[in-house]
């Protein structure tokens, strides 16, 4: 990818991996999207981004994946840089491990079949897109991000299309993956449950800035039983608005 203006894509050589500072995003004469909002994000570490529609978590995770500039204020980021978008973007007339490599200089069919197979979907690797389910196609996807190395992962709801079962399926995968390659990750959602069974900590945004951080200090597996984790759910839906009920 690209360097934008103002975003140095350079491997970090020191904490954070990622590092926002005062940024401030306006469509036209509107009010600021993004409000001189400054977050961290540790080498590692798994961060969730939840908020109301409208609170600025898509034009963040734009902006990181250096598809909107940066026009006040700054954000450093890592090159090796992936994003995985709610609809899987396969190109139909191209095969599975052929949309696995597109855009990767150097990168071979063996390289999309070790992704292929380390997301469940290495039998399928001349598969067309349109014969692939839901699931499949964010499994390509994901393999998509991981042939590249990155070292920052990006989910734009990934699994909002998915049923619930798939859904947690890949929320098992995302969080597999996550510990055996140790990028940072952050995740955009609208699911509370979502957020704390896979983050270290959950970011609500509210009118472009950051309303609450909030650590997860509990290990995995997570359970919703667990009185720790109900706790911390309502803490985050008081934080998005949501009372008791």
């Amino acid at each position: 990818m690209n360097a934008i203006p103002h975003v140095s894509a350079r491997a970090p050589v020191a904490e954070p991996a990622v590092s926002v500072r005062d940024l401030t995003r306006r469509f036209g004469n509107g009010p600021a999207v993004l409000d001189r909002l400054s977050l961290d994000i540790a080498p590692g570490e798994f961060i969730a981004l939840l908020g109301r529609s409208g609170s600025g978590k898509s034009t963040l995770l734009r902006t990181l994946a250096g598809l909107d500039p940066v026009t006040q204020g700054s954000v450093t980021r890592p090159a090796e840089t992936s994003v995985v978008f709610q609809e899987s973007r396969l190109l139909p007339w191209k095969k599975v491990w052929q949309n696995v490599v597109l855009g990767q200089a150097g990168a071979t069919r063996d390289h999309a079949a070790a992704a292929l197979e380390e997301v469940g979907l290495g039998h399928r690797p001349d598969a067309w897109p349109l014969t692939l389910s839901g699931g499949e196609s964010q499994r390509a996807a994901l393999a998509r991000a991981l042939v590249r190395e990155p070292r920052f992962l990006m989910l734009d709801e990934p699994f909002a299309a998915l049923d619930a079962l798939t859904r947690l399926r890949m929320q098992d995968l995302v969080h597999g993956l996550w510990q055996r390659h140790g990028s940072a990750v952050l995740l955009v959602t609208h699911d509370v449950d979502e957020a704390l069974l896979l983050a270290n900590r959950v970011v609500v945004l509210d009118a472009g800035r950051i309303r609450m951080e909030l650590p997860v200090p509990l290990s995995y597996p997570r359970r919703h039983a667990d009185p720790r984790f109900e706790a911390l759910r309502m803490r985050l839906l008081r934080a998005l608005g949501v009372g008791d009920s």
